[in-house]
C-alpha cells in the first residue's frame, strides 16, 4: 500500500481511423487532470506501449479510440507490463469492440437488442437474403469500431446493394434499422447519469454527423419522461454489469416509439472534450469537466495505493 501521488499519464492518438478525435480528447482531458494531478499528455504514434511508464510512479489514463485503444490491446500491454489504468480492464475492452458479442451479453441480461446478421465481406450475404432476415431498411457497420467509422444506414434494398458491394474487407454486422430517438448515457463507476438525447440534422448520427460543428443538437437532459429516462438509466446499469465494464463507460440506445430501448453499442473510452456526450451526461449529475476526469481516474488511484489489480 502506497500514499504516493502518482503521475497521471494521459494516453492520445493512437493508429485506429479515430486518431484525429482521440488527439482532441486527450488534449482536454490532460489539461483538466493537471488541475488536480501531476500529469503527463503522451501521444501514441505506433502499436506498441509507450516508452517510460513506470509502475511504481504512474496511472495511465487513455483517450485511444478505437482499435488498439477500445479493444484489449493497449490493456493488455499495460497489464503486463504491471501498470495501472483507468477504465475497462482487457477481457471486457475486447468484448465490447465487438459489437456482436455486446450483443449476445446484454441480451442475456435482458437488454433489448436489434436483430442482426454478422459475416466476414468475403462471404457477404445477398441483399435478398438480408432483406427477407431483417426487412428493407438495415443499418451496415464494423464489427469492430467506432466513432460510427463505415457506417452505411440503408433505406431500401437498391442501397443496401450499393453499400454490400461496397463493403472492406473485415468482420461486418448488419442490423435491423430502428427508427426512432437516439439515447446515450454516461457511467459512472457503474452508475448511470444523466440521459443525453442526438438529434443530427441528417437523421442519421454518423461520423460527419459527429465531428462537424452545428450539424447536431444534443439535448441534455433528453426530454423523456420520468419512466422512460429510469428505464434507459437501468438498461445502461445492466449493460455495463453484463460486459464485465469498470469505472466508467458511455451506452447508446434507440428509443423506438413505442418507447423501446435497444441498446447501440457501448463504448469504453469515449470522446473526452468539454463538448463530448459523456461530460453532457455528467453535466446532468452536476459534474463539470473537471469534476468529471477527477472522478473518472479515482478507481485506478484507489487500485493504485491498494496494490489492486
Amino acid at each position: 500500500m502506497t500514499t504516493l501521488t502518482p503521475t497521471i499519464v494521459v494516453l492520445c492518438g493512437g493508429v485506429s481511423a479515430e486518431r484525429e478525435v482521440s488527439l482532441g480528447s486527450g488534449r482536454a482531458s490532460a489539461l483538466a487532470l493537471a488541475r488536480t494531478f501531476p500529469t503527463r499528455l503522451v501521444e501514441v504514434r505506433e502499436a506498441r506501449l509507450p516508452v517510460g511508464l513506470d509502475p511504481a510512479r504512474d496511472v495511465v489514463f487513455s483517450t485511444l479510440h478505437g482499435t488498439f485503444g477500445e479493444d484489449g490491446a493497449m490493456q493488455s500491454l499495460l497489464n503486463a507490463a504491471g501498470v495501472h489504468y483507468a477504465g475497462c480492464d482487457a477481457a471486457s475492452s475486447a468484448l465490447t469492440f465487438d459489437k456482436e458479442r455486446t450483443k449476445q451479453a446484454v441480451a442475456a441480461a435482458g437488454v433489448r437488442v436489434a436483430a442482426g446478421v454478422s459475416f466476414p465481406a468475403s462471404h457477404r450475404p445477398t441483399t435478398a437474403d438480408l432483406v427477407a432476415r431483417l426487412g428493407p431498411e438495415v443499418v451496415l457497420k464494423p464489427r469492430a469500431s467506432g466513432s460510427s467509422v463505415g457506417l452505411a444506414v440503408c433505406d431500401d434494398p437498391a442501397g443496401l446493394e450499393r453499400a454490400l458491394a461496397g463493403l472492406a474487407d473485415g468482420e461486418w454486422l448488419a442490423e435491423q434499422r430502428i427508427r426512432g430517438r437516439e439515447l446515450t448515457v454516461g457511467l459512472l463507476d457503474g452508475k448511470a447519469m444523466g440521459v443525453v438525447e442526438v438529434v443530427p440534422q441528417g437523421g442519421t448520427f454518423d461520423y460527419t454527423s459527429k465531428y462537424t460543428k452545428g450539424l447536431t443538437q444534443y439535448l441534455a437532459p433528453a426530454p423523456l419522461s420520468d419512466a422512460v429516462t429510469a428505464a434507459a438509466q437501468a438498461a445502461a446499469e445492466r449493460a455495463f454489469a453484463a460486459c464485465g465494464c469498470r469505472d466508467y463507460a458511455r451506452i447508446d440506445f434507440m428509443l423506438s416509439p413505442r418507447d423501446e430501448l435497444f441498446l447501440l453499442e457501448i463504448n469504453t473510452l469515449p470522446g473526452m472534450k468539454d463538448t463530448s456526450l459523456l461530460p453532457m451526461s455528467a453535466r446532468c449529475a452536476g459534474l463539470d469537466f473537471t469534476s468529471l476526469v477527477r472522478e473518472l481516474v479515482n478507481p485506478a488511484l484507489r487500485r493504485f495505493r491498494g496494490g489492486i489489480r
